[in-house]
């Protein structure tokens, strides 16, 4: 009975040995029926929306150009200014 035993023993540790050495290895038994195969549903991600137009509304446009028309306004009456200084500076040198 010893002798049993002991040859178990060893022979569970031989097989704990050859599991440890060919861990890589995969052994798998499936029993059973197959079934219906249903392929999987493919993934569907939904593109980027694409802005087309203008981001602003008109408010935004007409103070821009309103801006606009106010700046060039200026420029023109500091031409004046200084076209008007320049005579000026002419009649009083007299060149």
């Amino acid at each position: 009975m010893k002798k049993m035993m002991l040859g178990a023993a060893i022979g569970v540790a031989m097989l704990a040995a050859s599991a440890a050495a060919s861990a890589h290895v995969d052994v798998a038994v499936g029993l059973g029926v197959p079934g219906v195969v249903v392929p999987a549903q493919p993934v569907y991600a939904a593109p980027a929306p694409i802005a087309v137009g203008y981001a602003d509304d008109w408010r935004a446009r007409r103070d821009w150009r309103e801006h606009e028309w106010r700046e060039h306004e200026w420029r023109r009456h500091e031409a004046w200014r200084e076209h008007m200084w320049r005579e000026r500076q002419r009649e009083r040198w007299g060149y």
